[in-house]
């Protein structure tokens, strides 16, 4: 992410993951993890994808319906991740699947895994979700929870190539905020134990869970309940270099109070994306609802940060996004930084 997300926090990692031995799991394997999902998670994430690693990644997860969970997050125009945690019906019984999925360098993606290993003890829970046909082999993701900390890392075979997966992806998320998951969590009094999706014959006929067309999905974004559209239009008091990028900060409290940045709020960053200049507006899509501040940034030395001469928007303007539903919004950046 850009430089200027950074918020000056560290995640807790257990001294050595592998050590981890989960015990053979009772009832619906990794149902405790919906409880622990919600909330806005920051931390830095290190890849060995084309998109590589960067110093700060931003997931609000909220719950969408009484037994799921998700978020979305764009990066620039092309590059997104959508994850959702959610029970569905396979093989005759209720599971704990985990879809994740999006935009990677202008190609689509969705994989769909399995909680198969889980341990829950006080201080440390660890879930492991397999690749759900093929199973470890192809892909599994670890999810760890310690205290206020999360750690979330992919492993892949890289498109079957190899015989056992390597480590793909490693994020160390710290909570920033619960606040803003109360009124979904309320609503649906999430979470149960009922059935998002019955899969039983979604993947008939297929050799792995893994989609790379995605009019083949299962249970596409568009199929998401409750989440809903916000376009944000952004303008400004200059004349913009149409080369140069924009940045669009979406947060759940304000972060300007009186003329200045109130740096405490900076954890209350629910969504951002970086767009040509020249773009003029941008669409959050499955947006969860609720009352927002958004802003701008215009990135006049591409730096990536807040630099002098650089121009943001400097009013908190607020906007609200009902269930299903579409809202929008207009920021001007009119302040030129000294």
């Amino acid at each position: 992410m850009a430089a200027f997300f950074v918020l000056l926090a560290s995640c807790k990692k257990p001294e050595d993951d592998n050590n981890i031995t989960p015990p053979e799991p009772t009832g619906l394997v990794g149902y405790s993890i919906l409880a622990k999902l919600p909330g806005i998670w920051n931390g830095p994430v290190t890849s060995s994808t084309a998109l590589g690693g960067y110093a700060e990644w931003i997931v609000d997860l909220r719950p969408i319906s009484e037994n799921q969970v998700s978020s979305k997050n764009e990066l620039d125009e092309v590059n997104d991740i959508h994850m959702s945690f959610f029970i569905a019906k396979y093989n005759n019984q209720n599971r704990l699947i985990f879809r994740n999925g999006g935009g990677f360098g202008g190609q689509q993606r969705v994989s769909y895994f399995m909680a198969d290993s889980v341990s829950d003890a006080a201080g440390l829970s660890y879930y492991r979700f397999s690749e759900l046909i093929k199973g470890r082999s192809r892909a599994y993701t670890e999810v760890l929870f310690r205290e206020d900390s999360l750690i979330l890392k992919t492993y892949t075979n890289k498109y079957n190539a190899l015989a056992q997966p390597v480590l793909h992806m490693t994020w160390h998320a710290k909570i920033q905020d619960r606040t803003t998951t109360a009124d979904a969590i309320s609503h649906f009094q999430f979470p149960k134990e009922t059935m998002t999706k019955d899969f039983s014959t979604a993947f008939t006929g297929q050799n792995e869970a893994v989609y790379f067309s995605l009019a083949s999905d299962p249970y596409p974004e568009s199929q998401q309940p409750y989440l809903g559209k916000s376009t944000v239009n952004f303008s400004s008091t200059f004349t913009l270099d149409n080369s140069k990028k924009v940045f669009i900060i979406i947060t759940t409290q304000p972060l300007i109070s009186g003329f200045s940045l109130n740096q405490a709020n900076m954890k209350f960053r629910s969504r951002y994306v970086r767009i040509g200049a020249s773009a003029g507006n941008f669409t959050f899509n499955y947006m969860h609802p609720g009352s927002y501040y958004v802003y701008a940034l215009y990135d006049k030395d591409g730096s990536n940060n807040f630099s002098s001469g650089d121009y943001v928007s400097t009013t908190n303007t607020s906007f609200s996004l009902v269930e299903l539903g579409n809202s929008s919004a207009n920021v001007q950046m009119n302040f030129e930084l000294p």
